[in-house]
């Protein structure tokens, strides 16, 4: 428990340094923000192997469910690296974009049992009660805003049905 405390407390402190380096507001896109909090590598390798990246640099605004590099961990062995084969670009493309809402959604906007449509196509439950989750997977850091959209950091990968 407390592992997980201090990890999602550096995970905020992080990416909220990142993303208001320079005060005022933030100054790097979705993108940006993971690679410079350093415990998204897994996500972004997965979003530059399915060609994602330009979409989350673009206008947007989005609002990213992002699962560290230990919730990728978590999956079964073997998992990410399938995933990450060019074979798999479709199922990969598909469970990225089921972390993805269209718009920017603050953690002000959330409410209990709450249905999010996602960008591949189904919807994700929020819930908010007892903390707030997304589809079962806690969210430990949240509002962090870029210039295109907001993320809210997730401790474990969610799966489409």
């Amino acid at each position: 428990m407390f592992r997980r405390t201090f990890l999602a407390l550096a995970t905020a402190t992080a990416m909220t340094s990142a993303a208001f380096a320079f005060g005022g507001g933030p100054t790097k896109d979705i993108v940006d923000t993971a690679v410079d909090a350093g415990s998204f590598t897994t996500l972004v390798a997965a979003v530059q192997a399915a060609g994602l990246v330009d979409t989350l640099k673009s206008e947007g605004p989005f609002t990213v469910f992002a699962p560290t590099d230990a919730a990728f961990e978590a999956l079964p062995e073997g998992t990410v690296a399938s995933l990450l084969e060019p074979e798999n670009r479709d199922q990969l493309i598909a469970i990225l974009t089921y972390h993805v809402v269209p718009g920017q959604v603050m953690s002000g906007d959330l409410s209990n049992n709450m249905m999010a449509a996602t960008v591949q196509g189904d919807s994700v439950t929020i819930m908010t009660e007892g903390g707030v989750t997304v589809d079962g997977a806690n969210v430990i850091a949240a509002d962090i805003r870029t210039t295109n959209g907001v993320i809210h950091v997730i401790d474990a990968v969610i799966l489409p049905q």
